[in-house]
């Protein structure tokens, strides 16, 4: 009989601590919507006590998906943050408490600076705390894989006395092998059902050696029964546990480890692209599951053998996770219904008449430059039309532009609006996109350095859909700026105003980015 594997995606928290990966909250729901699609058991949805902003994202995710998911936040092992985890998620109808605090000699000795046994009482004291709040507590012993295993062990017992109905142990900086962190589990596992069956025992692997998923995997095969995972193994440096990759080895190798999970596995590629979109960083094209040539095949053998048996060179179907042989193409003439359609296959919630109306008719505008509209332009389409906040008063708006280029000296013009107030201007430049962003960087007053400028095609044909990713440093922080347009030179612009944008709403307070 197999054994459930539940299933907790971090993507919004520790996912999100990725430089560039950082979310509005309208992009967080539209991502929490879509893990609902894929099953997840349960969402990670932020660090509620780092900033205001945060605590109204965790908040409005349990307003939105809370009904049907489990979501959980983190704290550190003080008050006035289980206080915030509390407040962010207790109407979430299955929600709890998660806890991190360091267990290794190197967190207790560096980040405390205090005894052992006086860390120990911190956990304690904070899973004490939690239970009077919400009955269901996670406790994470940050860094276990370069702890003392007696103190560890010390630290699971007294928090579960504690209260604690989780123990996560994570692999904070990736320093685990396989073969090491699954007899770790096992030793715990074995102590752990002897001193409290229904504990459940969790992993949380970081992916600093491209071990993560190995050893994630070494863990359920050597009795845990949670893991913790990102879409696309995003995450601190190196990343973390790829979900996909678990998922699909637990199920393509389902007569080796006798466990499954609940994910719907045919939203898997959907979920990576759109985190991909939202955030605009990449998948590599060889990535296991999602990347782009995960079922593309150009060795003559085995093009040969696949046309005789797929089986022969593939383990899995492209069916299996999402990915279609066919891709739905839309035009002019396609009409609301053929659209309504491609928006809700690709996960989207098509929203109210009035505001799919309004979707629509950028869809017609699209589709007379284009003649043909494939995914990626859909894909587009969607989320740029609802990258549109509440703030979008106090911010700034590309109104008009004119880029002049040439050998001596290119120049560029804009118009801005910012709520009432209009700024125009004009700058040289040594291009035509130094130019551009010389112009925004005077009529916007901040003094902005560009770190890294990206160009992607997202579809095919001359009239092809692209994507700008930039990176600029404000004040000694970066912000990230993303933005698509047929025009490459608008969504430069654009992509611009959007990083400086991202620094205006910034509250400027430097919030802790706790790791597990």
């Amino acid at each position: 009989m197999n054994r459930n594997i539940i299933v907790l995606d971090t993507t919004l928290r520790d996912g999100e601590q990725v430089p560039g990966a950082k979310l509005n909250v309208n992009q967080k729901v539209e991502f929490a919507q879509q893990l609902k699609r894929l099953n997840v058991d349960i969402i990670e949805a932020g660090f509620p006590a780092s900033s205001a902003g945060d605590f109204n994202a965790v908040r409005e995710i349990v307003r939105t998906v809370g009904d049907s998911v489990s979501i959980t936040a983190l704290a550190r092992a003080v008050k006035s943050d289980i206080d915030a985890v509390h407040e962010s998620i207790k109407l979430a109808q299955n929600p709890f408490i998660h806890i991190v605090l360091g267990t290794s000699n190197i967190h207790v000795d560096k980040k405390f600076n205090r005894s052992k046994e006086a860390v120990m009482q911190m956990g304690v004291d904070a899973v004490k705390y939690a239970k009077t709040l919400l009955p269901e507590v996670q406790y994470s012993t940050e860094d276990a894989s370069r702890s003392d295993f007696e103190y560890l062990w010390r630290t699971i017992e007294a928090v579960v006395k504690a209260g604690a109905t989780i123990i996560n142990v994570p692999d904070t900086v990736g320093y685990a092998v396989p073969e090491e962190f699954g007899d770790l589990i096992r030793r715990i596992n074995e102590r752990l059902k002897n001193l409290n069956e229904n504990v459940i025992l969790s992993v949380h692997c970081h992916n600093d050696l491209g071990l993560a998923t190995a050893n994630t995997l070494s863990a359920i095969h050597n009795g845990a029964d949670k893991v913790e995972c990102t879409i696309n193994g995003l995450g601190e440096r190196a990343g973390n546990t790829s979900l996909e990759e678990v998922v699909m080895g637990l199920k393509v190798r389902e007569n080796y480890y006798h466990c499954s999970t609940r994910i719907q596995t045919t939203e898997l590629l959907r979920t990576s692209r759109l985190l991909t979109h939202l955030t605009g960083l990449d998948v590599q094209v060889n990535k296991a599951i999602t990347g782009e040539n995960a079922f593309a095949h150009s060795s003559g053998i085995h093009q040969d053998g696949l046309l005789k048996d797929r089986q022969v060179y593939e383990i899995m179907s492209p069916e299996e996770v999402g990915a279609e042989s066919m891709e739905l193409i839309l035009t002019a003439r396609s009409g609301r219904h053929a659209f309504k359609n491609a928006v809700e296959k690709m996960g989207f919630d098509p929203g109210d008449a009035e505001d799919f109306e309004a979707l629509f008719a950028k869809f017609l505008t699209l589709a007379d430059a284009k003649k043909e509209v494939y995914d990626h332009d859909v894909f587009y389409l969607v989320t740029s039309h609802r990258t549109l906040n509440e703030n979008s008063g106090h911010l700034y708006e590309l109104e008009s532009f004119q880029v002049v280029t040439n050998d001596l000296y290119p120049t560029a013009t804009a118009k801005l609006k910012k709520g009432s107030e209009t700024f125009k201007g004009s700058a040289v430049g040594d291009g035509p996109i130094d130019a551009l962003y010389s112009v925004l960087k005077t009529l916007t007053g901040l003094e902005v350095q560009l770190k890294d400028y990206k160009i992607n095609s997202l579809s095919r044909g001359k009239e092809a859909v692209g994507r700008v990713n930039i990176r600029i440093e404000y004040q000694g922080k970066i912000y990230s700026g993303r933005a698509m347009d047929t025009d490459i030179i608008k969504a430069s612009a654009v992509a611009f105003l959007n990083g400086i944008n991202a620094a205006l709403l910034d509250a400027g307070s430097d919030s802790p980015n706790p790791q597990s």
